[in-house]
């Protein structure tokens, strides 16, 4: 199988403009989740794909590989398939711009679901964390997932599920890691099919393939997702750098 990692990389954020281009510890954000999604080695090609001149030019002097987008896109996904679909490959991993703590285990368990899928039933796969922390099960920003008996997501919700009606029961809380794994024929159709109800609804993705009969398996990960989204969290970010 041939596999190549996209990471989608938009200029403007509305909680931190430019975010991506921000110093951590001597180089911009994207160039540091770029090289540090090479370094894991699981990949035969890495791409940036942005909508910025100043984001592929730095990542050209850095080195790397980028491309720029050719349309305006509503979410990373659709920017993510409009390069891949002239790009050889059989699996395509979305890795977020915003997150350069890129672990090679969960990048690597995520491949390897596609490796032992002989009869190709799995249409993508993605990760999942444990929520502990009430405020966390609450937060609206953390999208949650409920899964079923083999792992696959039944649902993504803002909201939190399952609703813990008997304490007799109570249920593990689990957030969605935004990183996917695709087969290149499911990114595909996502990119070419119409938004859904409840995407449109939750304002999530990966509700779209779920509406659209794709299957996602999801993989449990003790890693918390890392990203920046805040000037507080970069500044969170140099600190953790440093000590790594």
């Amino acid at each position: 199988m041939r596999k190549i990692a996209i990471i989608p990389a938009r200029l403007q954020a509305s909680r931190f403009p430019e975010k991506l281009l921000q110093d951590l510890a001597g180089k911009p954000v994207i160039v540091r989740t770029y090289e540090a999604t090479v370094n894991t080695q699981l990949f035969d090609e890495v791409f940036v794909v942005t909508d910025s001149g100043k984001i592929h030019d730095v990542i050209l002097q850095h080195g790397g590989n980028a491309i720029m987008s050719q349309k305006e896109h509503e979410c990373g996904t659709d920017r993510i398939a409009e390069a891949a679909q002239n790009i050889d490959a059989d699996i395509v991993v979305n890795v977020q711009g915003d997150e350069p703590f890129t672990n090679r285990e969960d990048l690597s368990r995520l491949l390897e679901i596609f490796e032992k899928d002989q009869d190709q039933s799995i249409d993508l796969t993605s990760l999942m964390h444990e929520l502990i922390d009430p405020a966390d099960v609450e937060n609206p920003n953390n999208v949650k997932v409920i899964v079923d008996q083999c792992s696959n997501a039944m649902y993504f919700s803002r909201a939190a599920i399952p609703f813990q009606r008997d304490e007799h029961h109570i249920q593990p809380v689990y957030k969605h890691i935004g990183i996917y794994a695709f087969r290149k024929k499911a990114l595909m159709d996502f990119y070419h099919s119409q938004p859904t109800p409840l995407e449109l609804a939750e304002k999530i993705e990966g509700i779209r393939y779920l509406e659209h009969g794709k299957k996602i398996r999801m993989i449990k990960t003790s890693q918390a997702s890392i990203g920046i989204d805040t000037p507080q969290d970069l500044e969170r970010a140099i600190k953790l750098w440093m000590k790594s």
